[in-house]
């Protein structure tokens, strides 16, 4: 019998038994939004049905498990022999086969797919973020392998197959593979032109051996992998399978697995590579301008994921506050908390109308649409990636000490929150990027413009934000040093742009006051008074059942 001082009330049940998508109306009118009619009730049915999972008990375990259970790195059997080998808690293989059978490896041969994709990204990341890896990676290895056609045949229907298939077999023996990709090393990190990895080629036509090191290759279980090494005519890309057409394990040394802050469920290693047969992709001496497209789908995916962990962060802060009493009334009815989740659901929709956004623009891929995503992406991921710690953090709060428990599931959104920033170019190298961009390409800066000009006179904040943001753009000697705020003004001038089009005007309204309008604090909750909050809150609440 329970002490008669342990009665349970004022406690939030937990937010389970719903659907993700459906509950969340920025992402289900964007995809309304990019569809074409035709495949609008389709996607729809899926992207329910991916919801209803992601929002069960049973997901929200695999969840748990996969993270309280991280991997474990095996380099030998019992009889000495090297192996290297990863073993994943089975939670790790049920959150993969879902993802793969829901079709978030398949984007690149239907219509319609980047934004069917992302959107089911968006959704599915909210159960667990650490399986996204190999995913986005898989996903964005279609591109780099189509610059070699006979690789892409052999190896792109498997890529984006509906069957995942764990284990480690030749891949002509799989309904399905995961990719990897390992660029980064030791003595360079982002700086892949100072690769020492070594690839001497053999007889065979574009077969090399590789020798060197990878110092950060995550998912190093996945099938096949694209690097950078130098060749003899500069640095190149390669196809590094793991195991060889003839059976045989390929030259694979997992020295470590990575000990990170967050992303825990998700192997990330050091791989030695020591007369390791690969593949070459591409021509000789141009690895970068190879893989640069799988780099920019996976900056989209830090986007997209930065994305899902705010809206699950802002869903669990309103549903918390929709329950908790406090005060005399319930926390979602007090101003100050009503403008603080309101001032976190604005950041939420801005993050996930733009991802959309930029899905929509490789589906479209036109000319123009290619341009824009040039500095587009970099801008987002810049902006939005740095913008998820500090939305997850202060959604953690609403919960108060409850939140910052680990049964809440606060704390690992708040640990995996920083990692999309970092992961695939960190801050600075995505305000460089935007720089060259402008520098370099007359024809994307033109896009973006054409782009946030849509929205021009519908709001008087952001026709002053763009001729500020004008003022600044003409002057680009010197601007290194500026790129950081020059890139801030740019995500948030698009984002507004955006917002005034296709969100309800409360919520456009809210966001070009604070963000663009500057009548705004330095912290969540400082929106100007007078604006419609409850109207934003409401928008961004997920609705149960």
């Amino acid at each position: 019998m329970a002490p008669s001082t342990h009665t349970v009330t004022n406690q939030v049940p937990p937010l389970v038994g719903y659907d993700v998508f459906a509950a969340d109306r920025a992402l289900t009118e964007a995809v309304e939004r990019h569809l074409a009619p035709g495949i609008l009730d389709e996607a729809r049915e899926e992207l329910s049905g991916l919801g209803r999972s992601a929002g069960s008990v049973q997901a929200q375990e695999w969840g748990a498990q996969a993270n309280e259970n991280p991997p474990e790195l095996r380099t030998h059997d019992r009889y000495g022999h090297r192996i290297d080998e990863v073993d994943f808690h089975p939670a790790w293989h049920r959150l993969l086969g879902h993802a793969v059978t829901a079709g978030l490896t398949d984007a690149w041969g239907r219509q319609g797919g980047h934004v069917r994709r992302a959107a089911g990204f968006l959704v599915w990341t909210q159960a667990e973020a650490g399986h996204g890896c190999p995913l986005s990676m898989t996903h964005a290895a279609v591109p780099a392998l189509r610059t070699d056609p006979a690789l892409a045949a052999e190896w792109e229907p498997l890529l984006t197959s509906h069957v995942y298939e764990e284990g480690l077999r030749p891949a002509s023996q799989k309904a399905g593979v995961l990719f990897g990709m390992g660029m980064t090393e030791k003595q360079g990190g982002t700086d892949v032109r100072s690769n020492t990895t070594r690839a001497e080629p053999l007889a065979g036509d574009g077969e090399y051996l590789l020798t060197g090191h990878k110092w950060f290759c995550s998912a190093p279980m996945s099938d096949g992998f694209l690097v950078l090494a130098q060749a003899p005519g500069g640095l190149s890309c390669f196809l590094v399978p793991r195991v060889l057409p003839d059976g045989a394990r390929n030259v694979f040394a997992i020295q470590r697995l990575k000990d990170k802050l967050g992303n825990r469920s998700n192997a990330s290693s050091e791989v030695e590579f020591d007369g390791t047969w690969a593949r070459r992709v591409g021509e000789e001496g141009r690895g970068v301008r190879t893989i640069i497209e799988m780099v920019a789908a996976t900056r989209l995916d830090c986007v997209v994921g930065s994305a899902a962990l705010m809206r699950q962060a802002v869903a669990q802060a309103i549903h918390h506050s929709a329950y908790r009493s406090a005060f005399g009334g319930l926390l979602i009815e007090k101003p100050l908390m009503r403008n603080v989740l309101a001032d976190l659901a604005l950041e939420s929709e801005a993050a996930t109308t733009l991802a959309l956004r930029l899905a929509a623009a490789y589906d479209a891929d036109t000319e123009e649409e290619r341009a824009f995503l040039r500095i587009a992406v970099p801008a987002a991921k810049y902006w939005v990636t740095k913008r998820c710690t500090a939305v997850v953090g202060e959604a953690l709060e609403c919960l108060g000490g409850n939140g910052y428990v680990e049964e809440s599931g606060m704390p690992r959104l708040l640990r995996e929150a920083p990692l999309n920033s970092i992961w695939e170019g960190s801050g600075n190298v995505q305000a460089l990027d935007v720089l060259r961009a402008l520098q370099r390409e007359p024809q994307a800066l033109n896009a973006f413009l054409q782009e946030v000009g849509k929205a021009r006179g519908a709001d008087h904040r952001l026709d002053a934000a763009i001729k500020d943001l004008l003022t600044e753009l003409a002057d680009l000697d010197a601007v290194e040093a500026r790129a950081r705020r020059l890139v801030e003004r740019m995500a948030l001038v698009l984002q507004g742009s955006l917002l005034l089009r296709w969100a309800p005007p409360e919520v456009a309204d809210a966001f070009c006051a604070s963000r663009l309008g500057r009548d705004w604090g330095t912290a969540f909750g400082t929106l100007p008074h007078s604006l419609d909050l409850a109207a934003v809150v409401e928008r961004a609440r997920a609705q149960e059942g």
